[in-house]
């Protein structure tokens, strides 16, 4: 009688070369890290000299960016609730806003803030300096407001609008990915549409918009230099008017690598932060 042949589990492939190509890709990290410390320090002395105006730069870019930010995010919730609204009127500007606002250049806008819809309330007598100079003047803080404060102010004004646009998709997206059986059993059991709103939808919504939201701030911080059209001086005016007068070709790309490297450091906490706080939301689902 013939054995019985028996069948052998199959062996696992060795898996050895992964291990290979892990170490070569951190030995690729560590040269690369190495040597961009190498090629910082070769250029220490502009970093000591030039640094600082960075850091002034980078803190009007963070102010304008964090005011824009609040103002979009503001226009967001608006135009997604005139978006979602019961009146064909109301969807209707909601949507024109969007549309419009969205299949434009930023640029465009921001000059037609300053140079168009500016001068025309400029004329009416509007002037945002004065205002706010005024306005600082009990407080003995006027000279706090800078001589260019109306680029500032349309500037910011601009930016809000535009990317208020882009958020009003992300909230009515998150709002319309809520179940609606959940706001059916929140008014059945009493709760009216403004408690249902705050309470069962927006804390879902919020956990939804969190990644695009991150990514449309980063993207306003990047896009605040666009400002320096009108003339304010952020971090990338300022990185411009640092670089420009050096004749040295190496030492001028070391002054723009340089400043790339305070928007990196500007842009790359928003991104832990944004993981940090999906994490945290992914925790009750």
């Amino acid at each position: 009688m013939q054995p019985a042949l028996i069948k052998s589990e199959p062996k696992p492939r060795s898996r050895g070369w992964l291990v290979i190509l892990d170490y070569v890709f951190y030995a690729l990290v560590v040269a690369v890290l190495c040597g961009l410390a190498y090629y910082l320090y070769s250029f220490r002395d502009t970093i000591l000299l030039d640094f600082p105006f960075l850091l002034q730069g980078a803190g009007v870019t963070i102010i304008i960016s964090i005011v824009s930010m609040i103002l979009a995010t503001l226009l967001g919730f608006i135009g997604a609730l005139g978006r979602l609204s019961r009146f064909a009127i109301v969807r209707a500007i909601g949507v024109t806003y969007v549309e419009v606002v969205r299949g434009t250049p930023v640029l465009v806008q921001l000059l037609l803030w300053y140079y168009g819809i500016g001068t025309f309330l400029s004329a009416l007598g509007f002037d945002p300096y004065t205002i706010a100079f005024q306005a600082l003047t009990p407080l003995q803080s006027n000279s706090l407001v800078p001589d260019g404060f109306n680029s500032f102010f349309y500037g910011i004004i601009g930016l809000s609008f535009n990317y208020g646009a882009y958020l009003t998709e992300v909230f009515r997206t998150g709002i319309e990915s809520v179940q609606k059986g959940q706001t059916e059993a929140a008014l059945s059991l009493g709760l009216n549409s403004g408690q249902t709103m705050r309470r069962i939808v927006l804390p879902q919504a919020f956990r939804i918009t969190i990644p695009p939201f991150t990514n449309y701030f980063i993207t306003l911080i990047q896009d605040s230099a666009l400002l320096a059209t009108l003339s304010v001086i952020e971090l990338e005016q300022q990185t411009y008017s640092l670089a420009f007068p050096l004749t040295n070709a190496n030492t001028k790309l070391f002054v723009f690598i340089l400043g790339a490297l305070v928007y990196l450091a500007v842009c790359y906490p928003l991104t832990v932060l944004a993981r940090h706080l999906e994490r945290r939301m992914q925790v009750a689902y």
